[in-house]
Formats: structure tokens, sequence, C-alpha cells
């Protein structure tokens, strides 16, 4: 069931690539709402818009926005050319995209009997806050990143001020967006095709695959969006990349189920992936890594994967000096140290190997 109030749009209070964000006059009060352009078009000030309030009501984290469904002041919109793939498929809002895999594409062709990523290595992150320090300790030792967004959280790609930035920036060769997830550079159906579609389009280093802003957890062993990382990774070994299992860590966050190595951690790599794959640790304190160690052993992963120790090498002070500020349910650098080395040393171990540089691997130390 979805809540919707009409508006009149005051003031526009910023815009970007696809986003436009304004301040909104609903039932006498001022309050904002985000128009996605790629769904309803532009709208302008003065307009009186259909809303979706439903989030805002409930008290959601949905970044304190009603949602634009529709602008009511002005004509309809004619179906641009291109494209048969339906995403948001058979609600109101459904919206056609050209999909790398159809035949119009201009991926097509090398699509239709592509199997092999070719040892590529792809970074299967679970939570969207990871992206943005990832990337850019990839990029800046010249490394080329391709960008996969899931459909396991928000679904516009535009949503995210992460990867407009990262694209600003240069940090990002290209963006893909799968299953329902739309508004990236190439469209594709499945995790499958969406890898094998961000190698035909970007030739990238590197593959680093997330869900957009907004995780669905519940306090419950498997509700979680994030069990997709654990598919993620089986479809990179399938498809003969390499698999590398961003985890989860921190001693920051209150939930003991997420102290050292988050259960959604421990639950995807024990339960849901069935394929080997690598798992860079941080170092930490001795204390520390004690439990992440300990959690590591308890779970039989020392027998599943291919773990590695690697330090953070200087990445948390460029994170601190990041012109975009990186943050994790709320929490930046300083606030959650393990959190973001754990990042860095995911990108060591891929800067590692591709460099054809020895890992810090527990059975070896």
């Amino acid at each position: 069931m979805l809540e919707t109030k009409l508006g009149v749009l005051k003031e526009l209070l910023l815009e970007r690539p696809g986003i436009q964000v304004y301040k909104v006059l609903v039932n006498g009060q001022e309050e904002k709402c985000l128009v996605y352009t790629d769904l309803v078009g532009a709208v302008h000030i003065g307009d009186q818009v259909l809303l979706n309030t439903t989030a805002q009501s409930l008290k959601l984290g949905s970044g304190g926005y009603h949602y634009v469904i529709t602008g009511l002041s002005g004509a309809g919109k004619d179906l641009p050319s291109g494209g048969h793939i339906m995403k948001l498929r058979y609600t109101p809002l459904q919206i056609k995209v050209l999909s790398a895999e159809e035949e119009e594409s201009p991926f097509h062709r090398e699509l239709k009997d592509a199997d092999s990523l070719e040892g590529t290595p792809v970074l299967a992150a679970t939570l969207h806050s990871m992206l943005g320090p990832l990337a850019v300790e990839l990029h800046r030792v010249g490394l080329k990143v391709a960008y996969i967004m899931t459909d396991g959280a928000a679904l516009p790609l535009k949503f995210s001020q992460t990867v407009d930035w990262l694209v600003q920036e240069g940090i990002l060769q290209g963006t893909v967006t799968i299953g329902h997830a739309f508004g990236g550079d190439v469209e594709a159906v499945n995790i499958y095709s969406g890898l094998l579609a961000a190698r035909a389009a970007f030739q990238p280093d590197v593959i680093i695959v997330s869900m957009g802003p907004g995780i669905v957890g519940t306090g419950t062993k498997w509700g979680f969006s994030g069990v997709e990382q654990g598919m993620i990774l089986n479809a990179v070994e399938t498809l003969k990349g390499l698999p590398v299992a961003v985890p989860r860590i921190s001693f920051a966050d209150a939930r003991p189920r997420h102290q050292g190595l988050s259960h959604h951690s421990l639950t995807v790599l024990s339960r849901v992936c069935k394929v080997g794959c690598l798992l860079p640790l941080p170092h930490l304190r001795k204390d520390q890594m004690g439990l992440i160690l300990e959690q590591v052993e308890q779970e039989g992963l020392l027998g599943l994967h291919d773990i590695c120790i690697e330090e953070e090498n200087g990445a948390l002070e460029r994170f601190r000096s990041s012109k975009l500020k990186f943050t994790t349910m709320g929490r930046g650098v300083d606030e959650d140290p393990e959190f973001f080395a754990a990042l860095a040393a995911a990108a060591q171990a891929v800067i590692k190997v591709l460099a054809g540089q020895a890992l810090n691997r527990i059975n070896s130390m």
C-alpha cells in the first residue's frame, strides 16, 4: 500500500543529472520532494505534482524526501526510441530501457556468446557505502574501475550521490544497472550478463558490484538483502572471474551481530557462497584480530576461502581527506576505522593480485 498526496512545487533546491529536489507545499506544510527526471520528466516551480509520501509518514530513512510520481501541470510524454526491455515490470512506473543483451544494442554481438570474464577481479560488496572508498583506492594506482549496481536496495542509480561524484571525478569508467535497477550507462537483465556487459563496454581492470543506498535488514539471520553478495560471488566464479568478498567489519556498531565480522558476512560466506573466493581482512589490533579470526574459525571459513590479511597502506588518511565525505551508517572514518580498514585491505589485495605480488595469506603466516 502506498500513501499519496498532492503538492505544489515552490523552490528548486538541487539539480544534477537525473535528479531534481524541490521544496514542495503539501497540506499547508513546506517539505522536500525528489524528482527522477528519467522517470517523470522535468517539472517546474508552480507545477502541481502527485507525491508518494509513504516513507516520510513511516519516518523511514529515505533521505527526508517525498517522491514525485508524476507532474499534473504539463502535457503527457512520448516514448523515446530504442529498447524493449521493461524494468519495474507490471507496475504503474514500469520503464523501457535498451538492455545490453538486446539485438539493437551495440554490445549484442559480443554478448551473444560471451562466457568468460577471463580472470577479471570482481569485488562483491554488501553496502553502498563501500563503493566510494574501494573505487578511490583502486583508481589511485591507475586501475580502470567499472561499477555494477544491483536491485537489492535503491533502484535508481541517480539517487546515489557517491556514484555521481565518482563519475564526475573520472574515478569510474562506467556504470551498469542490473535487474530492476536502472539509470546506468549500460542496462542489463541480471548479474551474469551485467558482469559480461561491464567487461564488454568498459574493459575494466576491476569491477565493483554492490546494491544502491538502503540495504534492507530485519535483525534476523536470513532477512537482509545483502545475501545477494553470495550469489554475486557464485556468478563471478561461474564466469571465470576472480571473486573477491568485501567483508563487513565494525567495532563501532552497538549491535552485537555486527561486531567484528558482521553476521551478514558470516552467513553469506559460510552458507550462500558456494565457491572459494578471495577474502581480504584488515590488519587490526591484537584483540580485534583475535575476535575476527575466532569467528572465521567457528564458521569454517579457513577451509572454504583464500583468506589474507592486508595493511591499510595509508588509505584511512586518504579517506579522511576525500572531497566526498565517506560514512557508513552515519559513522565516518574516525568513528568506525575498522570498517574502512577492511575496504582498504580489499582494495590492496586486488592491487597486489593485478601487480603479481604475494598476498599475506593466513595459511602462509
